[in-house]
């Protein structure tokens, strides 16, 4: 059940952070909440979705999303005709969601390998 959950929580934060980007400028008003929603999927994602030997794909994996959704999320992108601003939003919002779940899963990976002997 827990996996399921995870799982839902990551498709869902999915489609709300480009659905984030695709209307932030008509959500100004609802921006807070919905960057708030992401961060909790995020951590819901980083408590059930991500364990055991999956983790070390799922670190990299996600350091390499956050870094290119970084690198979207600046300047670059806010030049290109017609769909920057939209582009941007949605590696804004795609850093929102995968950055608490990345944060999770690795302080459990550091929890974990501290116990070890």
């Amino acid at each position: 059940m827990e996996k399921k959950i995870g799982q839902y929580s990551f498709i869902i934060g999915i489609i709300i952070a480009v659905i984030l980007g695709l209307s932030l400028p008509a959500l100004v008003d609802a921006t807070p909440w919905l960057v708030s929603l992401l961060i909790v999927l995020g951590l819901i994602v980083g408590f059930l979705n991500v364990a055991g030997k999956e983790t070390k794909e799922f670190l990299v994996v996600g350091v390499v999303l956050v870094l290119l959704s970084y690198a979207g999320a600046g300047t670059t992108l806010s030049g290109v005709m017609y769909i920057g601003s939209y582009l941007q939003g949605i590696f804004q919002g795609i850093l929102a969601f995968v950055i608490p779940s990345i944060v999770v899963v690795a302080l459990k990976e550091i929890w974990l390998l501290a116990q070890t002997p």
